[in-house]
């Protein structure tokens, strides 16, 4: 059983990261959606928000979600607002792991700090931006598994978590373990 870990959460909670190295120690290939559509719309994700907006851009989660759906054996990381369509995590179910990585909104604040690729931080007050956008993804982010706080130890100690949750969920015996 098992075809995929799929990572799901808010921006900076490490889904890349951890990601990377998850992929690396069960030899999976890491496939980052925002990276995808990138490269599918040959503009970062920036440029499509300002081109075409919000709506499209979710738009083209969804159509990559169809597409990762129908390969085995990878580490997806998502962006932070992949979860909002039901759609996006159900093409993936059963058969994937879908883990949710969080972190405190101070946290996430203080990672994103400086960074200029983060539209939806486009706002006067970042860290109560972070604190609505949490509030307002909590349902959806929800339908995870397993949740996985990355402010509670280093990227090799979450990735081994998710590790061994992957572990189980294959061996059968991950029942109720979120």
């Amino acid at each position: 059983m098992g075809k995929n870990i799929v990572l799901i959460g808010f921006m900076a909670t490490g889904k890349t990261t951890i990601g990377k190295q998850v992929a690396a120690q069960l030899n999976y290939e890491f496939i980052d959606t925002d990276q995808l559509i990138e490269i599918q719309e040959g503009m970062d994700i920036p440029e499509i928000f300002r081109r075409y907006g919000e709506p499209y851009f979710r738009h083209l989660e969804s159509k990559v979600a169809r597409q990762l759906a129908e390969v085995d054996h990878k580490v997806i990381s998502t962006g932070g607002g992949f979860p909002l369509n039901p759609d996006n995590l159900s093409v993936f179910r059963p058969d994937s792991l879908i883990v949710l990585l969080t972190a405190e909104p101070e946290v996430i604040f203080q990672r994103v700090q400086g960074q200029t690729g983060r539209p939806l931080l486009n706002d006067p007050d970042p860290l109560g931006r972070i604190k609505k956008l949490l509030a307002e993804r909590e349902a959806f982010y929800r339908k995870a598994d397993v949740t996985v706080d990355t402010g509670a130890g280093t990227p090799e100690e979450v990735s081994r978590k998710i590790i061994d949750y992957w572990r189980k969920r294959r061996r059968g015996d991950g029942a109720g373990y979120a």
